[in-house]
């Protein structure tokens, strides 16, 4: 397990700073000067002006200079300070993580605890009725995006429940019974197109994995076909499982943004959005090396599972 594990370990560290040179990079490639919009369009503005503020955020040196200053900052924590209100950037993130980890965990977990009774029901029950419903619901759950959702529930929800507040965010520390009623319908709306991706999934690698030698053995030997099922097949399916959760979780913890938008909840999303229209460097390449850095992260963690799910990829 420990060369496995090193060797996890390296390749993320290499992706890691793969993503804060390309982060920082693009950053600089976005059009328009944060310096001119923060000075505005204001005719009185003179050329020493700019250079004492380009001076200030640092913008005057090489870029590589740049990229060594911001990247020894950031691995001790201190990520620079916003543009616009010279608060530190990782107070404003701090602000913001929480909520999204919630609109990441929450969808995850519902979509999971749905995604595998259903996939081994369509897989067991191959041509029932049943079965043709669920793979019917999984068609249009895959093509139904979850902002369409959202944006229909909410409808639906003024109509039968007009007292419902189904807008914005309270957090749980102040209002519990508000934060469920406000968070439970943006939940939902991620989870559904994510539970019908993993019940397909689920079930392909389950019918893949009942037709190997393996389990035709289980069943020579008599056991019953509940044991061969959860036992034997099960665990060997999980693997493309993870693979999929692990992308998902990633996607879903930087890319909630439209969600976040329909149901105007102030997330991670928001936060990049309005720090690129402002220029805002700092707080951009801040938030998105967050997002990666969760997103590599998370599938770190999923090939930790694999190993514990089949001990065989720690081989490979």
């Amino acid at each position: 397990m420990l060369p496995f594990l090193t060797k996890r370990a390296i390749d993320l560290v290499v992706v890691l700073l793969g993503v804060s040179v390309l982060v920082f990079l693009m950053i600089r490639l976005i059009p328009g000067d944060a310096v001119q919009i923060m000075l505005g369009a204001n005719t009185e503005v003179t050329p020493q002006q700019i250079a004492q503020m380009r001076s200030k955020l640092g913008l005057d040196q090489p870029i590589l200079t740049q990229y060594w200053g911001w990247l020894t900052a950031a691995l001790g924590g201190n990520l620079g300070q916003s543009v616009w209100t010279g608060a530190p950037v990782s107070r404003e993130i701090l602000a913001r993580l929480p909520i999204t980890a919630e609109l990441t965990v929450l969808p995850l977990i519902l979509a999971t605890l749905l995604a595998v009774p259903l996939g081994i029901l369509t897989a067991a029950w191959r041509n029932s009725t049943l079965e043709r419903f669920i793979r019917f619901f999984t068609i249009v759950g895959i093509t139904t995006p979850a902002f369409w959702l959202g944006t229909l529930f909410i409808y639906l929800a003024f109509l039968l429940f007009p007292k419902w507040a189904t807008i914005g965010y309270v957090p749980f520390s102040e209002n519990p019974t508000g934060h469920l009623s406000r968070i439970f319908l943006p939940t939902v709306a991620l989870a559904l197109p994510l539970l019908a991706g993993l019940v397909r999934i689920l079930r392909s690698s389950l019918l893949e994995v009942l037709n190997q030698d393996f389990v035709r053995t289980a069943r020579a030997k008599g056991l019953p076909e509940r044991q061969v099922l959860y036992k034997h097949a099960l665990k060997n399916a999980l693997v493309p499982l993870l693979t999929v959760l692990g992308i998902q979780a990633g996607y879903l913890f930087g890319g909630a943004i439209v969600v976040e938008q329909v149901f105007a909840i102030p997330g991670f999303g928001r936060l990049i959005v309005g720090a690129i229209n402002e220029r805002n460097y700092a707080l951009v390449q801040g938030a998105i090396l967050v997002v990666t850095a969760g997103f590599v992260v998370i599938n770190f963690v999923v090939d930790l599972l694999y190993a514990l799910v089949d001990p065989r990829v720690e081989y490979q």
